[in-house]
């Protein structure tokens, strides 16, 4: 039995490991594209690049795991099924009960790093990749415009020139709105200009030539010829649009998460300081329960897969797949349900969000019984029979 549940267990572990990393990395990449856009140009190396990716793992592992866990259990025991490797450990006098110590030692396995996530890795990795970012802003990024595009990546400015020089940053025909002061909007028009970056300074600097600005207060419109006109950019306004430096429980520690839940004198200053409104502090709540059941649904899900898995083993493999997926789909949808019902305070959160693990744990604890004694559930003999005629024809 050892040398079975070690077997076993290698498998399951090759498994997530290939399973997760392709997850992570195809998530990672089109992250990493979002963010290539709004910072413009970058002069980074393959290692910041990497830097960032190790940053921002911990936010995508504590919704990968529960996924890479449960798929590894289910196709390890899908192919023993299907290379009938359960049914001669069976006439050898062994029951599925006896083979559960693998996969339950492992889903054991995967919640406890799933949780180390939730309490610690989360929130430091998403704090690593803030001040990343801010740091790379300043010292290697470049202002790089488009020509004939309306360029929008300094929250409350627009910048358009129709011909723009890469190399010495040289801009003609240029338009620039500026809307960060809500009181008034200034806008420059400028037949030619110029772009630098100066990171000492952590700042951008365009300087106009020969043109006009335009400035409109109310109804008052004042305009201004002026022969060179400079205009400042910090570096670190490019991340703004990221919330840093603003309060988002998905980014907080949990130990923050549990201070500002039991101190309503706290959650009174946060939204006096404008750090927090109500809508945040009432997801406090949902965070916190969030946080303990989502690596909890790694042992649950697994053991959801164990059964589901035996009782396709005399159809084709692929409905199994889709059957695994389609249970993903149900599992986080109740959990997002969940959610948004217990920010808008519908249900307890601790209730809602506990919900998916206790349903599939019962679920599954019921499915289990039945592959025991070799039955399949009638609702899925229906679902069973009905993909027969499909694949025959």
């Amino acid at each position: 039995m050892k040398i079975v549940h070690r077997q076993i267990f290698k498998e399951h572990l090759s498994l997530f490991v290939l399973i997760g990393s392709c997850l992570l990395g195809l998530i990672l990449v089109g992250r990493m594209l979002q963010l290539r856009e709004m910072l413009l140009s970058q002069n980074l190396g393959i290692f910041d690049v990497l830097r960032l990716f190790f940053y921002l793992s911990p936010v995508f592992l504590l919704l990968l795991t529960p996924i890479a866990c449960m798929l590894s259990i289910f196709l390890t025991f899908l192919r023993m099924s299907a290379d009938r490797e359960l049914t001669a450990l069976k006439a050898s006098g062994l029951s599925l009960y006896q083979l559960l110590p693998a996969p339950l030692i492992f889903g054991s396995l995967c919640t406890l790093f799933s949780l180390y996530i939730g309490l610690f890795g989360l929130s430091w990795g998403v704090q690593q990749f803030k001040h990343s970012l801010i740091e790379f802003a300043r010292t290697k990024t470049k202002l790089s415009l488009q020509s004939g595009v309306f360029n929008q990546e300094f929250p409350g400015l627009t910048i358009y020139a129709q011909k723009v020089n890469l190399e010495t940053g040289d801009i003609r025909f240029v338009f620039v709105q500026d809307k960060t002061n809500k009181s008034f909007t200034t806008t420059v028009i400028a037949p030619e200009g110029s772009v630098t970056t100066d990171s000492e300074k952590e700042q951008i600097k365009v300087v106009f030539k020969n043109g006009r600005i335009f400035r409109r207060v109310g109804e008052t419109l004042d305009i201004l010829h002026f022969g060179s006109y400079a205009v400042r950019l910090p570096l670190g306004n490019m991340l703004s649009s990221l919330g840093y430096g603003r309060m988002s429980p998905k980014e907080m520690s949990f130990e923050r998460l549990l201070e500002i839940d039991g101190n309503p004198e706290l959650q009174q200053h946060l939204i006096d300081t404008e750090q927090a409104d109500f809508l945040k502090l009432k997801a406090v709540k949902v965070e916190i329960q969030k946080r303990l059941a989502l690596p909890l649904a790694c042992l649950v899900l697994g053991l959801f897969s164990v059964p589901v898995a035996c009782v396709f083993h005399a159809f084709k493999q692929q409905y199994g797949i889709v059957l695994a997926l389609g249970v993903f789909l149900v599992y986080y949808s109740l959990l997002s349900v969940a959610e948004s019902l217990g920010e808008s305070q519908l249900i307890p959160p601790f209730i809602g969000v506990w919900l998916p693990n206790l349903l599939f744990l019962g679920t599954g604890l019921l499915f289990l019984r039945q592959a025991v004694r070799e039955r399949v559930p009638s609702g899925v003999l229906w679902v069973l029979q009905k993909l027969r005629p499909r694949s025959a024809a």
